[in-house]
C-alpha cells in the first residue's frame, strides 16, 4: 500500500490541465442543442401537433395516442440526425442513482428488411424489472413486472458516452400494481397539489392567476481529488468517504480557498462539464471554490422544480464522467473528510404564478405585500407544523456525518427570516386589533408598507440555518450533496400545500360566517399563524450549544440519527397528510421507510467492513513493522553501550504504539461481533438502531488510534494517502 501511495503521488505530480476546446459561439448559441425542447419540437413536428403537445404540457394533461405517435416520430428523426442509435427510458429508482436500459431504433420488418422505428407505445411506456430495484416489499423477487411512463413535462435529451449517443426520455417508474418506485412520481404529484392549493389563495389578490409553479435552484457542492489518489484509498472507493486520516497542519482555518483563484485542473474540468451541461439545457451560471480545500460549487438559474431535479441528477452523472477525462474523481459524499466542511445541496425554493409574480418576493403596493406575507407566513407555519418530516426527508447515513458538524445546519429544523422581517412579524403579532379603515390605510398601520425597501437584497443569510429566507426564496440548506432532492421537495411542497388549504378554509370561514372583510380576515389568520409558529424562528448561531438547549425549551426536535428521524413516517398525522393529498398510499410510505432503513444499514455496514479491513490488514501490519524497526534501533544503540535514558524516548514510542495497536484490534473485534448481533435482528428499524448505536459507536474510537499511529509511523511507511495529499495536491 505504501508503494501504491507514492506511485499515485508521482502520477499526480506529472498531471497537467487537459485543454478544453470551446467553440467561438456564445453559450446562447448552443444552449439546449442536445435537448428535445420546444424549439426542436417546432422544427420536427407539424404546427398542429406542436400546439397540441405544448398545450398538453402547459396544462398537465394526458397526451393521446395519436399525438404520442407523432411525437415519437419527430423525436426519433431529431435524435438520429444528431447521431443517436439507441433510446432509453431514463428514470430515478429508489437507489439514489438514475437508471436506463438502452434499446436500438433498429428493427426488422415482417419480410426481414432492416428499418429504424420508434412508435408512440415505445415512447409512452416500457417495462423494466420492478423486483430488482428497492421496493420495500411491494414486489416479490418472482414478481418482476414494473412500468416506466413518459413525463412530457421534462424534455428528452441526448447523452454521449464513449463516442455514441443515446436518446434519454425522462419517465416515472411504478410497480405492476401502481405503487411509485421512484422519486419523480411523488414529486410530480406534490407539484400538482401545491398548484391546486396555491391558486385559490392567489385569487384573493389577483383573479387572473390560474396556475402556480414551484421554482427551484439547486446549488451543488462537491470535492475533487486526483483519480490516482482516489484509487489508492479503498475507503473512498467503497464508502465514498475517508474513515481514517489525521487532520493536516493546514486545513481550512486560513479561509484562503473560499472564492479564491480556481486551480487550473479544476477549472478545466468545470469548463468541460459546463459545456456538456449547457448543451443539455442545464442553465449553469456559477462556479467557485468552496470553503474546504479542493471543494467547489456550481449553481444554475432557477427553473421549474421537476426540471431542476432532473437536471441535477443529470449533472451529477455528467460531472462523474467528465472527471474521468481529467484524471479526477468527484466526491459527492456529504462528509468525505473529517475536520473540514462537508458538502450540501442547497435548495432555493419559491413559487411563481402564470402572471409572472414570485409569491415570495415583496411588491411595491400594500396589497402585493399582503400577498407576499400570506405565502411567506404560511410556509413558516408549514415548516413549524411538520419540522420532523422535513428532517426525515434529508436523513441518510452520509448526511448524518455532516449535519451539525460545525459547518452544516444542525439536525434541529428552524427558520431564519432576518432582523427586518422578524420586526414585521413581531409587529403583526403585537397588533391586538386590526384597523377597520377602508383602502390601503389598513395595511399602513401594520407597517406592511415598509417591506419593499427593507427586503430587497437586505435580508442577511444565516449559514447555520437549515431553512433560511434569503430575500425572494427559501433556502433549504440541510439537503445532502449526494441526495436526490425530490424527497425534500416532495415533503416541502406537500406541507405548504396542506397549510394553504387550511389557511383558505380559515379565511373563508371568517368571510362567509362572520361577515368579515377579506383583507381583515387574511390579516387575522396570518397573525394567528405568526403566534403559533414563533418557536420555529431562530436568528442566531445554529451551531451553538446554547441553541440546542433553547430548542429543547421551545419543544423543537433534535433528532441526530437517521433511524430515529425516519420514525415520522409511521405517525398518523404524516400518513394522513400524504394519503389525503394522494402523494403516497400507506403501502408506499411503509415501503419507503423500509427502503431508507435498509439503505442506512448497508451503508454503515460497508463503512464498518472497510474500517475493519484497513485497520487490521493495512494499519496494524504497518505499525508492527515500524515497531520492529524501532526495536532493532534500540538493540543497536544498546550494543554500542549507550545509556538507557538515550533509548527511553524510542521505547516510549513503542509502548504507545502497542497500546494503540491493541486498542484497534480489540475495538475492531468488538465491532465485528456487534455487527453479527445486529444482522440477526429481523425488524429493520431495530436493526438500523443497532447499527447506529452498537456498530457505528466504534468508528470514532478506532479512528482515534489509527490517526495517532499515522503521526508516529514514518511517512515513507504509511500505507494510506494522507489528508494533506488528498486536500492540497491539485
Amino acid at each position: 500500500m505504501a508503494t501504491l501511495r507514492f506511485k499515485a503521488l508521482d502520477l499526480v505530480n506529472q498531471r497537467k490541465p487537459i485543454e478544453v476546446s470551446l467553440s467561438s459561439r456564445k453559450i446562447s448559441d448552443y444552449y439546449g442543442e442536445n435537448t428535445f425542447g420546444f424549439s426542436a419540437m417546432r422544427a420536427t413536428m407539424s404546427s398542429d401537433n406542436f400546439k397540441k403537445l405544448r398545450k398538453a404540457v402547459d396544462a398537465g394533461e394526458k397526451v393521446d395516442r395519436n399525438l404520442a405517435d407523432a411525437v415519437a416520430s419527430a423525436m426519433r428523426t431529431w435524435a438520429m440526425s444528431k447521431g443517436a442509435t439507441h433510446y432509453t427510458h431514463w428514470f430515478q429508482p429508489l437507489t439514489g442513482a438514475t437508471a436506463e436500459k438502452h434499446d436500438s431504433f433498429f428493427d426488422l420488418t415482417g419480410d426481414g428488411e432492416a428499418i429504424e422505428s420508434f412508435k408512440g407505445n415505445a415512447l409512452v411506456q416500457q417495462e423494466p424489472d420492478a423486483s430488482s430495484f428497492p421496493n420495500g416489499g411491494i414486489r416479490n423477487t418472482f414478481e418482476a413486472r414494473g412500468y416506466t411512463a413518459w413525463d412530457p413535462s421534462s424534455p428528452a435529451f441526448l447523452i454521449e458516452n464513449a463516442g455514441t449517443k443515446t436518446l434519454c426520455i425522462p419517465t416515472i417508474f411504478v410497480s405492476y400494481t401502481g405503487e411509485a418506485l421512484d422519486y419523480k412520481t411523488p414529486l410530480l404529484k406534490s407539484l400538482n397539489v401545491l398548484n391546486h392549493a396555491a391558486v385559490p389563495v392567489c385569487q384573493y389578490f389577483d383573479k387572473d392567476v390560474s396556475k402556480v409553479n414551484t421554482t427551484l435552484g439547486i446549488e451543488q457542492e462537491y470535492f475533487l481529488v486526483d483519480r490516482a489518489l482516489f484509487d489508492a484509498r479503498p475507503d473512498l472507493v467503497l464508502a465514498g468517504r475517508t474513515v481514517f486520516g489525521h487532520s493536516p497542519a493546514k486545513g481550512q482555518q486560513l479561509e484562503d480557498h473560499y472564492f479564491g483563484s480556481i486551480p487550473s485542473r479544476a477549472h478545466a474540468f468545470m469548463v468541460d462539464f459546463e459545456k456538456t451541461a449547457l448543451t443539455l439545457g442545464i442553465p449553469l451560471r456559477t462556479r467557485h471554490n468552496e470553503v474546504a480545500p479542493n471543494q467547489f460549487e456550481c449553481a444554475p438559474t432557477f427553473e421549474d422544480a421537476n426540471l431542476a431535479v432532473d437536471h441535477n441528477q443529470i449533472l451529477m452523472d455528467i460531472m462523474d464522467k467528465v472527471a474521468e477525462r481529467h484524471n479526477l474523481k468527484v466526491l459527492l459524499h456529504e462528509k468525505p473528510f473529517a475536520g473540514v466542511n462537508g458538502s450540501g445541496k442547497h435548495n432555493n425554493w419559491a413559487m411563481s404564478t402564470n402572471t409572472g409574480v414570485n409569491l415570495l418576493s415583496p411588491g411595491k403596493k400594500p396589497k402585493e405585500n399582503l400577498q407576499f406575507l400570506t405565502f411567506f407566513i404560511n410556509t413558516i407555519a408549514a415548516v413549524h407544523k411538520h419540522a420532523d418530516l422535513l428532517r426525515a426527508s434529508i436523513a441518510s447515513a452520509s448526511n448524518d456525518h455532516r449535519l451539525g458538524a460545525n459547518e452544516a445546519p444542525p439536525a434541529i429544523m428552524s427558520v431564519f427570516v432576518g432582523q427586518q422581517l422578524t420586526a414585521v412579524l413581531d409587529e403583526l403579532e403585537r397588533t391586538a386589533k386590526v384597523p377597520m379603515e377602508k383602502g390601503d390605510n389598513m395595511y399602513l398601520k401594520l407597517g406592511i408598507d415598509k417591506i419593499p425597501e427593507i427586503l430587497r437584497d437586505n435580508t442577511d443569510r444565516n449559514r447555520t440555518s437549515p431553512f433560511a429566507f434569503t430575500g425572494n426564496k427559501f433556502e433549504f440548506r440541510a439537503v445532502g450533496s449526494s441526495a436526490n432532492t425530490s424527497s425534500p421537495m416532495t415533503a416541502l411542497n406537500t406541507i405548504v400545500a396542506d397549510q394553504l388549504v387550511e389557511f383558505r378554509k380559515a379565511v373563508d370561514k371568517l368571510i362567509e360566517k362572520d361577515g368579515m372583510k377579506k383583507e381583515i380576515a387574511i390579516i387575522q389568520v396570518l397573525r394567528e399563524l405568526v403566534v403559533q409558529s414563533k418557536s420555529v424562528r431562530f436568528e442566531g448561531n445554529g451551531y451553538s450549544d446554547e441553541w440546542a438547549e433553547e430548542a429543547e425549551k421551545r419543544g423543537l426536535s433534535n433528532v441526530k440519527s437517521t433511524p430515529l428521524a425516519l420514525d415520522v413516517f409511521h405517525r398518523e398525522n404524516v400518513k394522513e397528510l400524504f394519503t389525503k393529498h394522494s402523494i403516497f398510499t400507506e403501502v408506499e410510505l411503509n415501503a419507503r421507510h423500509e427502503i431508507l432503513l435498509e439503505e442506512y444499514i448497508k451503508k454503515i455496514q460497508i463503512e464498518s467492513r472497510v474500517m475493519g479491513d484497513l485497520a487490521v490488514n493495512h494499519v496494524i501490519p504497518t505499525a508492527v513493522a515500524y515497531q520492529n524497526k524501532l526495536i532493532t534501533n534500540i538493540r543497536g544503540l544498546k550494543e554500542l553501550g549507550l545509556e538507557d535514558e538515550l533509548t527511553q524516548t524510542t521505547l516510549d514510542s513503542i509502548k504507545k504504539m502497542s497500546r494503540h495497536i491493541n486498542a484497534i484490534q480489540k475495538n475492531v473485534d468488538e465491532m465485528i461481533e456487534a455487527r453479527k448481533v445486529a444482522n440477526k435482528i429481523e425488524d429493520a428499524r431495530e436493526r438500523a438502531i443497532a447499527y447506529e448505536e452498537k456498530v457505528k459507536s466504534y468508528f470514532d474510537t478506532i479512528r482515534y488510534s489509527v490517526d495517532k499511529l499515522e503521526l508516529m509511523v514514518a511517512d515513507e511507511d504509511w500505507p494510506l494517502i494522507k489528508y494533506r495529499e488528498l486536500l492540497f495536491r491539485r
